[in-house]
């Protein structure tokens, strides 16, 4: 099966590209320790592609989307202690790449590693992009792709402006669309048991019936 890498594995030059991308990764990777070393509590910012990505305020309606999303998950977890809910700040750290999720879901497995003074954490079993113009691109190609490629199993992105959210599920290691949906029911079978109607997300309203709903089935 033909890859990406055949022209380069059958070129008589492929020693020096193979020096050549070693000694790229050394570099990225001393940018990197330097990332980790510099960011303090009170960034918000990302490693990407051998980069430090900083990030400006939100929008009300981000943080709004954010927290209402978050409280839901949130407490459906802990009410049932099935894991852990990760929210904004929380910086993920893959084999080449560091980003932090709007929210993010770890499995009781995982979670039960974690210590209070842990920085780092690994890929969760569900990351939550909410969409803004200077990161849509990004959602939808590198995150779209590494939390794919590290065995992220869900994969949601909501369209604050649009009032949707995309499901994605890992499928043979590739995110496949399993709905769009704006007034649905929406059903993780990452975290067992949890739905919501997606308005719940947008609608304050709506967002607090549904966790009086959540509860209640404790």
């Amino acid at each position: 099966m033909a890859t990406v890498l055949d022209p380069i594995l059958n070129s008589p030059r492929f020693p020096h590209y193979l020096r050549q991308l070693q000694e790229a990764f050394k570099v990225e990777q001393r940018k990197r320790e330097h990332f980790y070393q510099t960011i303090t509590d009170e960034d918000k910012a990302e490693f990407i592609n051998g980069e430090i990505v900083f990030h400006s305020p939100v929008k009300m309606q981000h943080d709004r989307v954010s927290q209402l999303l978050a409280t839901l998950m949130g407490s459906y977890v802990r009410s049932r202690q099935s894991g852990y809910v990760g929210h904004e700040k929380l910086l993920i750290s893959l084999s080449r790449n560091d980003y932090e999720p709007d929210v993010c879901f770890f499995n009781v497995e995982k979670a039960r590693l974690f210590t209070r003074h842990q920085m780092r954490f690994p890929a969760p079993d569900l990351a939550v992009e909410i969409l803004s113009e200077s990161t849509e691109a990004r959602d939808r190609g590198i995150k779209f792709e590494d939390y794919a490629a590290h065995g992220v199993t869900e994969y949601w992105i909501v369209d604050p402006e649009a009032e949707t959210v995309e499901q994605y599920l890992l499928e043979e290691g590739q995110y496949k669309l399993a709905v769009k949906v704006k007034d649905a029911l929406l059903r993780s079978p990452t975290i067992p048991g949890f739905a919501i109607p997606a308005r719940a997300i947008f609608d304050e309203t709506q967002n607090l019936q549904t966790l009086r709903q959540l509860l209640e089935q404790v």
